[in-house]
């Protein structure tokens, strides 16, 4: 068995309820990050709830202590949603360093996840921390290598605190992604694609070849997501059919 394909709810957005049918027949079978109001009107279409926002927000995350109490709190709810709606994953984000040092930073985010690691562990559902850039798209983001975000799953300890390890944005800060992957895919319970640069379609005009990244990630026995989350060129059917084509190893 191989992992499954879904894409960002916001891409989708424009699509007639005929062109949503034509991406779920290319196999394209999950929706990231819709609002939680709006999971009963995807899993209506046939789509399952691959991931939604754990918390908020991305400046504003785990990394800073005064955000331990609204942290732990809004994930929660979240995790009562992703019960009701079958969601997989809640997608949380360490936040912007704001001059606190790599190790404060990473103290202050596994206090946070290791108070609600057993929640998640209850409930059946995984809280991934995603990797971004910190040199294009979120200037000073906290989680921008995967050394720092192993450091944090490794000391909370949790079969349901793992990373989501976004390719895109992991080309740009790192690059060696096929490596990284095989060296630490324990680590990783949650994928995310896009072209580098530009964040759009993986076609050939960007420097990333899918075909092997998603032969490298299958090969890790992988069986969950890999969510294409970038802004099609043109036409939104056919551009997710050739994302899909491009990960169908």
């Amino acid at each position: 068995m191989s992992f499954k394909q879904s894409v960002t709810s916001g891409a989708l957005a424009a699509l007639s309820e005929k062109e949503l049918q034509q991406v779920l027949e290319i196999g394209i079978s999950g929706v990231e990050l819709p609002p939680v109001a709006d999971c009963p009107k995807w899993r209506g279409r046939g789509f399952a709830i691959a991931s939604i926002g754990g918390h908020k927000s991305l400046q504003d995350g785990l990394n800073k202590k005064e955000n331990y109490s609204r942290i732990v709190d809004e994930i929660r709810a979240n995790l009562e949603a992703a019960k009701e709606f079958e969601v997989t994953s809640l997608i949380c984000l360490s936040g912007n360093r704001d001059g606190k040092s790599d190790e404060e930073g990473k103290a202050n985010t596994i206090e946070i996840l290791k108070t609600v690691a057993p929640d998640a562990e209850a409930a059946g559902v995984l809280l991934v921390m995603e990797l971004l850039n910190s040199k294009v798209n979120h200037p000073d983001y906290h989680c921008d290598s995967t050394p720092w975000g192993v450091d944090v799953v490794t000391a909370v300890n949790s079969p349901r605190v793992k990373l989501l390890y976004d390719v895109y944005h992991m080309q740009i800060m790192e690059g060696d992604l096929i490596r990284t992957i095989q060296d630490n895919h324990q680590h990783f319970a949650h994928y995310h694609t896009a072209g580098n640069p530009g964040r759009q379609d993986l076609d050939d005009q960007q420097e990333i070849y899918y075909p092997a990244v998603a032969r490298a990630i299958r090969d890790t026995g992988f069986t969950g997501w890999v969510g294409h989350e970038y802004r099609p060129k043109g036409n939104v059917v056919d551009s997710l059919r050739e994302a899909f084509e491009a990960c169908d190893v």
